[in-house]
């Protein structure tokens, strides 16, 4: 066989070659003369549930100056207030439009996250698009019977079958408007605004001022972009995807109802992360990343063939039932009020701010300590009793059935403050993480964390509530208060004159103090456990 093509078939195939060249050409030179300009835009018409919607992209200057909010949109208007760009829900105008109203203190995240994310992402935007003859029912556009002669989307197909073309957007008169994607459209119109006049100003929710504004100097320093990169921002391209306000053949109550059906079910379908997702997920959060690294591989809570699971990865509690441990979202949390002393720069300076994934190095550094924490903690008395029994027998108080131990160690909110009294203690006071640990033990084997539903206890009325017989997450701070004294931590007088004080109010109930022995005493009779 030879390697050479006969000279009539290579001629032949040449020849298709050329051709195919030619074609590729032509076509690169008729894009380049429609997209060169704004009239209009490149899309791919697609079909489902019977909604034809046209498929394309924009940049994101265009996006924040041509997209306006759905509250705006006319079909939809109903007390629109022009200061939020909310509409305000009442009796009248709650069966016209039921949305969730925009949330102005996410601009300012938003925008920081366009900015100094290198691998930032917006996903594609619904929007709608609607000509003045729309809103005018003796408009030319409406036939006798009120039906509309045309689409208000103008759509040019340039293949046969009608699936690519260009929608013709260089009418004036035409206007656009989310349905989905409301918060990423004022998150682009921020980056706009503060890119064309240096500043940005916050917002609480209802778009009401709140603190200082947002600088492209704070960009710069905090986070070393460079202003020639913020200025390329504005020519990046978002998804956008387009249905129109009318559609040939509908009424004007027809076509109301499609869009305000299709708006309600896509802010339906756009369920938000749960606490323990976005732990799961986050991958600039050093905190998140380091508590999923022990979760994941520390003995203590990984998986094993012969256990049950001990992490519960998306829920932030724990059921009475449950045999996990503790939860991704307590790790998480214990994990920042523990390292959050030696690495304070993980979290924004800002607290309306994002943070920014730490270097490497650093990062191991991190899960090290956090690693060095856990060792620790599974030598502790109660924890070495899980090679016995089931978590829920530790956890569980002895009134609910089945009786248990009522020990902090096995509730989330004991485990977080138990993390942030060892982290000032170890990092900010200094402390041996081996002596603390040796005073814990003791503590420990002499029943300090078990209990707690009994007056005896010190986490009565802190972390358990004796009224409604249950968990108090609001008694955390106090807990930590508490540990951090009893293991040495607090010589301030007049601290612990304050933290007495508190664990006696705590301690009351319906204006009756109760003290350690279970009767009920004078509050200033209340005094602070020996230190260990």
């Amino acid at each position: 066989m030879t390697d050479k093509l006969p000279d009539s078939i290579a001629e032949i195939f040449s020849q298709y070659t050329e051709q195919e060249n030619r074609n590729k050409k032509l076509l690169a030179s008729l894009l380049n003369q429609y997209l060169g300009t704004d009239e209009q835009i490149l899309v791919q018409k697609s079909e489902m549930g019977g909604n034809h919607a046209y498929v394309g992209s924009v940049t994101l200057e265009w996006f924040a100056d041509r997209v306006n909010f759905a509250s705006a949109l006319p079909l939809l208007h109903h007390k629109y207030n022009s200061k939020t760009d909310n509409i305000e829900i009442d009796a009248d105008s709650i069966d016209e439009i039921k949305q969730r109203p925009l949330d102005w203190s996410r601009q300012a995240p938003l925008v920081q996250y366009l900015a100094v994310r290198k691998h930032h992402k917006f996903p594609p935007v619904l929007v709608v698009i609607n000509q003045p003859w729309v809103d005018n029912p003796k408009a030319l556009e409406w036939d006798k019977k009120g039906q509309a002669k045309k689409s208000a989307a103008q759509f040019t197909p340039v293949d046969e079958e009608g699936k690519f073309g260009f929608l013709n957007i260089t009418d004036e008169n035409i206007t656009i408007y989310a349905l989905d994607g409301q918060h990423r459209l004022m998150g682009v119109q921020g980056l706009m605004e503060l890119l064309k006049t240096g500043r940005l100003q916050r917002y609480k929710k209802d778009k009401s001022p709140y603190g200082s504004s947002l600088t492209i100097n704070d960009l710069v320093e905090q986070y070393r972009v460079s202003p020639a990169y913020l200025q390329s921002l504005p020519q990046e391209k978002i998804g956008i995807e387009f249905i129109s306000a009318v559609t040939m053949g509908e009424t004007r109550e027809q076509a109301r109802r499609r869009v305000r059906s299709i708006f309600v079910h896509v802010n339906l379908m756009a369920s938000p992360l749960s606490k323990g997702q976005l732990a799961q997920l986050n991958e600039d959060d050093g905190f998140s990343i380091v508590a999923r690294k022990i979760a994941v591989n520390h003995p203590l809570l990984e998986q094993k063939k012969d256990r049950k699971p001990r992490v519960n990865w998306d829920s932030a509690t724990v059921a009475t039932k449950s045999t996990v441990l503790t939860t991704l979202q307590a790790l998480k949390e214990m994990s920042e009020r523990y390292l959050g002393y030696k690495y304070p720069h993980w979290k924004p300076l800002d607290k309306g701010l994002i943070p920014m994934r730490p270097e490497d190095e650093e990062l191991e550094s991190g899960i090290q300590d956090f690693r060095d924490l856990f060792d620790n903690l599974a030598t502790l008395p109660s924890y070495k009793l899980l090679e016995y029994e089931e978590t829920p027998q530790l956890r569980r108080f002895h009134f609910e059935k089945d009786s248990g131990e009522g020990n902090m160690l096995f509730r989330p909110v004991g485990q977080v403050a138990l993390a942030q009294a060892l982290g000032i203690l170890i990092f900010q006071k200094v402390f041996s993480l081996e002596d603390v640990f040796q005073k814990l033990h003791r503590f420990d084997r002499q029943g300090g964390f078990s209990g707690m539903e009994y007056p005896q206890s010190l986490w009565y009325g802190v972390l358990y509530d004796p009224n409604k017989k249950r968990i108090q997450v609001a008694g955390k701070d106090l807990a930590v208060r508490l540990l951090v004294y009893i293991l040495g931590g607090i010589d301030d007088a007049m601290q612990r004159a304050e933290l007495r004080t508190d664990l006696a109010k705590a301690r009351t109930v319906e204006n009756k103090t109760i003290g350690f022995d279970g009767k009920f005493v004078e509050p200033k009779k209340v005094g602070l456990p020996q230190i260990l």
